[in-house]
């Protein structure tokens, strides 16, 4: 019966008493790895290490700088509300998919958020306990010198034949002395190891390039605290403002309000904004650039509760800020004054209505609505031409963005407004479902038209509409018969100073990680007879170019320091350094 190699094997190990009784041999063993099972408490302490490592700290700031990509492609309801309107008019078959994935509140939303806080937790991770064995690194000694310093590859020997009175200890011993100060005053923290016959200087620097490291990524968590806390202390608000009209920071006040988290009406510290005047500049008709606005400055008066009021400018790129809050100068119109008389003469109506830029040349779109005081709801929507010209086909254009020639035209609408039932309209659009068209269109009746100052009447009797001129008594120009409007922007930013001040943190440490080298310096001296043997070694912590060269000089330097008559240690023949 045939025996198997590996049985033949075990009898030899059994009999051959030169053998060990545990030996093994490495054919017979099984290439399987059995792992230990980690169970509950190991599961959750690998993750953790896992997720605290500095490559998934790394993986995840990336990532967040990929989330934020949708948030600057579509528009955010948090900054642009009008836009996501416009985005779901334009696809509506998919703003639902986008929307049920947050696309929309990209810097809200679960993902992102999930995100944001593993990479909080991740970087925590990794400064505490770096920061717990940087501060031990600090306050240890310097290693001890390397018996054999010539195994360093950044490594340079020199040796000087003593007087043969002089006594080697006392010379090799001044030798690192020198060494030490000179090491000293170059920044290094230096510790002596001396033995029998043997003087060394053990010197270290550089520390400050982890500390740089982590205060670079204190840093990262600084911003990500003050961009998450800030942010909920931060609002945005849009007003559109009048000539004439005031503007109080207060909820009721503003068209749009956007909200942080921990905002509500006692954060807003109250003040008026009244918008005095504004002036705007265009390239003259018929020159180059004819139209282009030069400047935009809107002039306001501001006062804060119980204080004096102050005149101040607001304009592109130049925000005006007040208690905290920056505000910003966004667009600008024509806001035609308007009056609705009923067939009695009573006003119902008395407005300054903004109508909406629609090209460069202003032509402008605007909504007027009349709820009350005429025997049905009114809405009349109108375009209004600062310089009016009459096409070939009968319809109106403007040439110029300046009032040259005004005209105001108005299609009338007669029925329910919607603005009964409390649900919200824009005032910048006519909801026509069960209203019915009176004038323009397929009507057979003619668009209203007015010029400044004139006065139309309304269809079926029910009144009159006038365009009020807004010029000033006296004035014949005609320059400022239509009051403009601005639109404000009002932002608050709690987080932005912070964001800041932890930005300039973290490119300092940056810079100071990336530029200041981490070393180790060791100068030995040792005596044979009546020769002085000096070494010099430098050891980096990573990739440091510029170490064989400052070993280099560290020993130039060393050997012109113990050259020198008041530091000489009377050596009779110096050799010149030799690698």
């Amino acid at each position: 019966m045939s025996r198997s190699r590996s049985d033949d094997r075990a009898t030899s190990a059994a009999t051959d008493p030169l053998r060990p009784a545990d030996a093994v041999d490495g054919v017979e063993t099984d290439d399987s790895v059995t792992s230990p099972k980690l169970g509950f408490v190991g599961w959750m302490r690998w993750g953790w290490r896992q997720l605290t490592s500095m490559r998934t700290a790394l993986v995840l700031l990336l990532l967040l700088a990929i989330a934020a990509v949708p948030g600057s492609i579509v528009p955010q309801r948090s900054a642009d509300p009008n836009g996501v309107v416009q985005w779901k008019q334009n696809n509506p078959s998919l703003f639902p998919i986008l929307d049920k994935m947050q696309m929309f509140d990209v810097y809200t939303s679960a993902w992102f958020s999930a995100i944001y806080i593993l990479l909080f937790i991740s970087l925590i991770g990794c400064v505490i306990p770096r920061t717990k064995h940087h501060w031990q690194a600090l306050r240890a000694r310097p290693p001890r010198t390397p018996a054999r310093l010539s195994r360093l590859s950044d490594h340079v020997e020199s040796s000087t034949t003593l007087a043969p009175e002089a006594d080697g200890a006392i010379a090799a011993e001044h030798a690192i002395d020198v060494a030490q100060q000179q090491l000293r005053r170059a920044g290094y923290r230096v510790e002596r190891y001396d033995g029998k016959g043997v003087f060394s200087v053990s010197a270290e620097r550089g520390y400050l390039r982890e500390t740089g490291n982590l205060v670079f990524h204190a840093s990262l968590v600084g911003v990500l605290l003050a961009v998450g806390i800030g942010g909920g202390l931060t609002y945005t608000g849009q007003r559109v403002v009048v000539e004439g009209q005031t503007f109080v920071d207060a909820l009721t006040d503003y068209d749009s309000f956007d909200p942080g988290r921990f905002v509500n009406s006692d954060t807003l510290t109250p003040f008026t904004l009244s918008l005095d005047k504004f002036d705007v500049t265009y390239q003259p008709y018929g020159t180059a650039g004819s139209g282009q606005a030069g400047d935009f400055v809107a002039h306001v008066t501001t006062q804060l509760d119980g204080g004096t009021r102050q005149a101040q400018q607001i304009e592109v790129n130049h925000p005006l800020s007040i208690v905290g809050d920056r505000i910003y100068l966004l667009g600008n119109g024509y806001a035609p004054t308007v009056t609705v008389r009923n067939a009695d003469g009573d006003v119902v109506f008395h407005d300054s209505v903004p109508f909406l830029p629609q090209d460069a040349n202003m032509t402008s779109l605007g909504v007027i609505k009349v709820p009350d005081g005429l025997p049905e709801q009114l809405g009349l929507v109108g375009f209004f031409y600062p310089t009016s010209v009459k096409m070939s086909t009968g319809a109106f254009t403007s040439a110029y963005p300046s009032l040259v020639n005004p005209i105001l035209t108005l299609n009338v609408y007669a029925g329910d407004l919607g603005i009964n039932n409390g649900t919200p309209r824009s005032v910048y659009a006519l909801d026509q479902t069960g209203m019915t068209q009176l004038t323009g269109g397929k009507t057979g009746v003619d668009s209203i038209e007015l010029q400044p100052g004139q006065t139309a009447n309304l269809p079926k009797g029910m009144g009159t509409i006038t365009f009020d001129d807004a010029s000033p008594s006296g004035s014949t120009d005609g320059s400022q018969s239509v009051k403009r409007f601005v639109s404000l922007s009002i932002h608050h930013d709690a987080a932005g100073p912070w964001v800041l001040v932890f930005a300039i943190f973290a490119l300092a440490g940056l810079i100071t990680a990336l530029f200041v080298p981490r070393r180790r310096m060791w100068v030995k001296a040792s005596t044979s007879g009546q020769t002085l043997k000096l070494e010099y070694a430098g050891l980096a912590r990573g990739e440091d170019p510029t170490l064989k060269a400052a070993v280099e000089a560290v020993a130039e330097k060393h050997a012109e320091a113990l050259q020198a008559p008041e530091t000489a240690s009377a050596p009779s023949e110096s050799a010149e350094p030799r690698k």
